[in-house]
């Protein structure tokens, strides 16, 4: 009897010692005690994928003219696409932007097309440089283009648009500007400002300025001289459809008016 007691008390403690190294544990003290490996699985960290990194667009940029007339529309066209596939990139803003007064100004924005291409336009007033500024979406970064230059010429429009400026300048003789004109000082001053050519402050010489024109083909900002003869009496600047800007005399100002002889020479200066 005291022998099977013995045998199957025997038998208990190794089914207990089994069970409890198939569990990952240990009888310490009458304790059951986790080991490291079954506490090391129940703390394991969770690992998570890592974020797709966002590509870098190449871009090509191109520019309508280097070269543009004052009051015209130049464009800068931008192509994007991915460097390792070739394949354009299909969304996205792209802005256009100038430099001015020691930073970068927006000038306007567009979408890319579904071809990678964007098209933005600009009738720069001065001088100046452009980019175009990618401002990324999901998959790209942004990205800034190269410095465009981009030279403005003066130009008919540029002189009308300086000559409008000054309407309603009252008329005293001898005065070359800013407030008040006779009529060689009226175009001697307009000229400079608006073109940088100098001219003198009397009519007759000034028609010896410039290139000589025919009167059937006058343009918009071209020197109007009006003679009695063949000397110079009066100075004016051609406005289109027959009409001048001029400062007319004592007691006029500044304004548009009709041309009132036929006697004249027309000069281009611009």
């Amino acid at each position: 009897m005291h022998t099977h007691t013995s045998s199957r008390r025997r038998r208990l403690s190794v089914g207990t010692g089994t069970v409890a190294l198939s569990l990952g544990l240990c009888l310490c003290a009458g304790q059951l005690v986790a080991t490291p490996a079954a506490s090391a699985a129940a703390t394991a960290p969770v690992v998570q994928a890592a974020a797709a990194t966002k590509v870098k667009p190449a871009v090509r940029t191109t520019v309508s003219t280097k070269t543009v007339r004052w009051g015209n529309q130049v464009r800068v066209t931008a192509r994007y696409f991915n460097p390792s596939t070739g394949k354009a990139v299909t969304s996205g803003t792209v802005r256009l932007q100038t430099w001015r007064g020691g930073k970068w100004i927006n000038w306007t924005s567009k979408t890319v097309s579904s071809s990678g291409t964007v098209n933005l336009y600009a009738k720069p007033k001065t001088s100046a440089y452009f980019r175009a500024v990618y401002l990324g979406n999901g998959a790209y970064t942004s990205h800034t283009g190269q410095k465009l230059r981009i030279t403005v010429k003066a130009s008919g429009a540029k002189i009308i648009a300086q000559a409008k400026t000054h309407v309603g300048a009252r008329y005293l003789y001898g005065a070359a500007g800013p407030k008040r004109f006779d009529c060689s000082g009226f175009t001697k001053y307009v000229y400079k400002k608006a073109a940088g050519k100098k001219l003198p402050h009397k009519a007759n010489s000034q028609q010896r300025h410039g290139k000589s024109i025919a009167k059937s083909k006058k343009q918009v900002g071209d020197l109007i001289i009006f003679r009695s003869g063949s000397y110079g009496y009066h100075a004016a600047i051609y406005a289109g459809n027959g009409y001048m800007y001029d400062s007319p005399h004592s007691g006029a100002k500044v304004s548009k008016r009709k041309m009132f002889s036929k006697n004249y020479v027309v000069r281009r200066l611009v």
